[in-house]
């Protein structure tokens, strides 16, 4: 196995013997962001089994703000190692219905404490890295982290290499993807409009099935130079692009809907980096898998 784990704790007091140090920044996160959407990795001390640390020499560690998931730590009586309920690789689940549809018949019983607020997972932050690193953009944004540690940093724009040994779950080249093969276009939005239309026509014209993963904004545009809906797509619309935390909650269940329509293709378009559009954007290049179609015009904005 080479895809850590992640250790949830439900109080403070289970932290100092899963790792061997802790700084004053990470003091600091555990403060301002737990219970909730964060995961810091850090060195571990030697107590957790090298199945859950894929054998690194650190281990990631959160403590989540469910109050079901809280109660299911306490009444282990130990930190609860535990990926997320699907088939690894395949879109993260968001409700019951989810974990069901990739895992039954495997599982005895679901928990089921109602569908995830956020929708994306946890920001993962590796604090051994100085500065401190985010490996995985998730509920808390680079925004909110840097009001309580400046310095921190994005690995994206160090260009982390995937080659790398991950030392959080989510970072393999393609994650998070749905059965069809996904393509995101980056670009202005315009832009982004024109190319997926044409190529809406040229896969239709090639007799496949094609699914769009679009904004409302989008869909709205389409319509109107297709005079109705794009021929032969199926669409499945996420939200608003002004509504980044919206577009977060729904990404995954909507990856779903777009599986369930037997799609041979699916085009998706990409959104502004800013606050909860990094955690989106991290997660439709991880489902793209390499298969992005960058725009080479100028951003007109």
């Amino acid at each position: 196995m080479d895809n850590p784990l992640i250790v949830h704790i439900s109080r403070l007091a289970q932290l100092p013997p899963l790792v061997s140090t802790t700084t004053p920044e990470a003091f600091a996160f555990a403060q301002a962001f737990w219970p909730g959407p964060l995961t810091m990795v850090l060195p571990g001390s030697g107590a957790v089994p090298n199945e859950v640390t894929a054998g690194l020499d650190t281990v990631a560690v959160r403590m989540p703000s469910h109050p079901v998931a809280l109660a299911l730590i306490e009444a282990a009586g130990i930190p609860v190692a535990a990926p997320s309920a699907n088939v690894s690789g395949r879109p993260s689940p968001t409700t019951a219905a989810h974990v069901l549809s990739d895992l039954g018949g495997r599982i005895q019983m679901v928990v089921d404490g109602g569908p995830a607020g956020i929708g994306v997972e946890s920001t993962v932050v590796d604090m051994t890295s100085d500065p401190p690193l985010v490996l995985r953009p998730g509920g808390a944004t680079i925004e909110a982290l840097r009001t309580v540690v400046p310095r921190i940093e994005v690995a994206s724009d160090r260009g982390q290499q995937a080659c790398e040994p991950p030392r959080s779950p989510g970072m393999k080249y393609r994650h998070y993807a749905p059965k069809a093969d996904l393509w995101l276009f980056i670009g202005e939005h315009a832009w982004q409009v024109r190319v997926i239309g044409e190529r809406v026509a040229a896969e239709t014209a090639a007799g496949r099935r094609v699914g769009l993963l679009i904004s409302a904004e989008t869909a709205r545009e389409l319509k109107d130079r297709c005079a109705g809906s794009p021929a032969g797509a199926v669409s499945v619309v996420v939200g608003s692009r002004e509504d980044l935390p919206g577009i977060a909650s729904v990404l995954f269940d909507c990856m779903r809907q777009i599986d369930c329509a037997s799609v041979d293709v699916i085009l998706a378009e990409s959104y502004a980096t800013t606050g909860m559009g990094l955690a989106v954007m991290n997660r439709l290049m991880r489902a793209a898998g390499g298969r992005i179609i960058q725009s080479l015009e100028p951003d007109r904005k």
